[in-house]
């Protein structure tokens, strides 16, 4: 089977929120929605079988029902703005 391109999957009924070239980012992603009650399913098109960390084949995806799309994203975004607020705490205190 030939992947076409990096565009995650469709599945019914769930929605993707976040792509990322690292397990890590999604993973912690995934723990923060779970912490506000926000269900979510990573999909890995990791081949584990070999060390690919660039392309097509090694991005990650985190899924959320559709129903909490919203939600989701305006949690991730928050997120993500608190990781750039603590990053540019940390280089002033450099």
């Amino acid at each position: 089977m030939m992947l076409k391109g990096s565009k995650p999957n469709q599945f019914d009924n769930w929605v993707c929120v976040m792509e990322r070239g690292t397990e890590y980012e999604v993973q912690m992603a995934k723990n923060y929605l779970s912490n506000i009650n926000i269900p979510s399913n990573i999909l890995s098109k990791r081949d584990s079988s070999y060390s690919l960390n660039i392309g097509e084949m090694s991005m990650v995806y985190l899924y959320v029902p559709k129903e909490f799309e919203k939600a989701a994203r305006m949690a991730l975004q928050e997120l993500s703005q608190s990781e750039e607020d603590e990053n540019s705490e940390e280089d002033e205190d450099s």
